[in-house]
């Protein structure tokens, strides 16, 4: 997938509006929130705190993150190798956790993230 200025603008524009319809209350917000989150992370190079929605499965104290086209973004690249801390939403309570990410043979991500207790 190409990047790009205008590839930007518009997967900012998805993500603006995915992070309100996901903040709504009512039945629109309680569908997205139950596979739908915000990941908030410091960039281990800028120091900069990000936010992005991302779909994710949960198991206990497991979250899983399947990296949609990995290639095309950057964030999860903060938790290659040892990994590292972020923050989630899960049953309207902002979580903390470590994050790992791996890629497969076939390229695919996934970001593991341990809840933290």
């Amino acid at each position: 997938m190409k990047s790009g200025p205008r590839v930007e603008r518009t997967v900012g524009r998805v993500n603006g509006l995915m992070t309100r319809l996901r903040s709504r209350p009512g039945p629109i917000g309680r569908l997205l929130r139950r596979g739908l989150t915000v990941v908030t992370y410091t960039g281990r190079r800028s120091g900069r705190t990000f936010s992005t929605p991302v779909g994710f499965r949960r198991k206990g104290d497991e979250v899983t993150i399947s990296v949609m086209l990995p290639d095309a973004k950057n964030w999860w690249r903060n938790f290659l190798g040892e990994g590292g801390p972020l923050s989630l939403e899960l049953d309207d309570v902002q979580r903390t956790g470590h994050a790992v990410a791996q890629r497969d043979g076939k390229g695919r991500v996934t970001v593991r993230v341990l809840l933290d207790r």
